[in-house]
């Protein structure tokens, strides 16, 4: 079969950009809450507890369902599952605005948490799809760090000026759910399914069970991996910025700037990363950035004191810690099996860090903090990046580059020994 990227080049661009601006909006939409949150709660009578739960049931329901319905897409198909997503998770956003009580809210993240967590592992799919060997990575690092550019950058100065120019918080989840009912409008006229779906070629596909995912060697090695990385972002994202204001005495605009370095260092990480990957290989790759993320990590707490250092060791820990994020669940998850069951694969890998990356890990790092202070539970994260880095020494190398750089070396060596 001749591969999507080369077979139409602007086939390749134009999936691959629909497909970041829909994670991009995932992200918008999952972070909304939080830069909404002092009018959602002075409003809807709510406490930070409830601010917390509505961020809780959302990544949880995320990950459960980025589990099963990243299997669902491979049997399915990645249309079927894509835009009836970001339609969903659209209207939910906006049906977020509606919500009278803290009952209703819960209800809307829950559901929007299965909508987004469907989308994430059929949208990676679909780019392996629709991208050619030697861009995999870069093109999984794009539509990755959409999520951080929109969601974590971007987000909190939409909401915050969008706030201020209509009359309630409620109009902005209806204006910020409009561009994704649009954007599923341009993914039914050009996204389509790749040649290894019966609707296409009427060749009945290979049955795979889930527990056979867990006879690929790298998905056995990422879902631990994926698990240290995440804990790394979501505990840096809710900790940073009480660190910032208690430990460090900067004042709200100080810590606003420093936090800015989260999303950008994501975004530009997230993009890096899975392409310098391509050249170096996957395994090298996220042995590094692992050990980098924790460096960043442990200078950030014991060193940097002035908002300028901070933001630049929040940006590098953001850059590393993120990057590595989306080279586990896409690259090296989505290489690890054949093409028509990596939706399957990258959703349990994506899902398994969700759940206790972003659910168990930050209310575990929160207990640390209330009894052992902030400091030791940012260097307790740093220890379990610095394992992931462990871990990535078992990865097995995937990438088209430098499995072909270790083959050609090999050839000589073999003939040598031939002779």
């Amino acid at each position: 079969m001749t591969e999507a990227g080369e077979e139409k080049p602007g086939y390749e661009f134009k999936a691959v950009a629909l497909l970041a601006l829909g994670f991009g909006l995932v992200g918008l939409d999952r972070w909304l809450v939080m830069p909404l949150s002092p009018q959602i709660m002075r409003d809807l009578d709510l406490d930070y507890q409830d601010i917390g739960n509505l961020a809780a049931i959302l990544g949880l329901s995320w990950g459960v369902f980025a589990i099963v319905m990243g299997r669902l897409s491979d049997k399915v198909g990645r249309r079927k599952i894509l835009i009836p997503a970001i339609v969903a998770f659209s209207l939910l956003s906006g049906a977020s605005g509606l919500a009278t009580g803290l009952g209703m809210l819960l209800i809307a993240r829950l559901l929007m948490g299965v909508a987004e967590g469907a989308y994430c592992p059929a949208s990676y799919a679909a780019s392996i799809d629709a991208s050619p060997p030697r861009r995999r990575g870069l093109n999984l690092g794009i539509i990755q760090g959409a999520f951080a550019l929109f969601g974590l950058a971007l987000g909190p100065i939409i909401a915050t000026q969008l706030v201020e120019l209509v009359p309630s918080w409620r109009i902005v989840f209806g204006i910020v759910a409009i561009p994704g009912l649009i954007i599923a409008a341009l993914m039914y006229f050009v996204l389509r399914e790749p040649a290894f779906f019966p609707a296409i070629n009427d060749q009945p596909k290979p049955q795979v069970s889930w527990v056979s995912l867990f006879g690929f060697h790298n998905v056995r090695i990422a879902m631990p991996a994926i698990f240290c990385a995440m804990s790394g972002l979501f505990v840096i994202g809710s900790l940073t910025p009480v660190f910032l204001t208690d430990v460090i005495g900067l004042s709200g605009t100080q810590m606003g700037f420093v936090m800015s370095g989260l999303g950008f260092g994501g975004f530009l990480g997230q993009i890096a990363i899975c392409g310098i990957s391509d050249v170096l290989g996957r395994r090298t790759t996220a042995v590094a950035a692992f050990f980098l993320a924790a460096v960043s990590l442990v200078l950030l707490t014991i060193y940097a004191q002035t908002p300028l250092m901070l933001f630049m060791l929040l940006f590098s820990s953001a850059f590393f810690c993120c990057g590595v994020i989306a080279l586990i669940a896409g690259p090296l998850a989505g290489e690890a099996v054949p093409a028509s069951i990596a939706s399957g694969a990258m959703g349990l890998v994506v899902g398994s860090g969700e759940i206790f990356g972003g659910g168990v890990a930050p209310s575990v790092a929160g207990f640390i903090a209330q009894h052992a202070g902030l400091p030791t539970a940012f260097l307790t994260i740093a220890a379990v990046l610095s394992f992931g880095g462990l871990l990535s020494l078992f990865f097995r190398e995937t990438a088209p580059r430098a499995v072909a750089r270790v083959n050609a070396g090999s050839q000589p060596i073999a003939e040598a020994a031939a002779q």
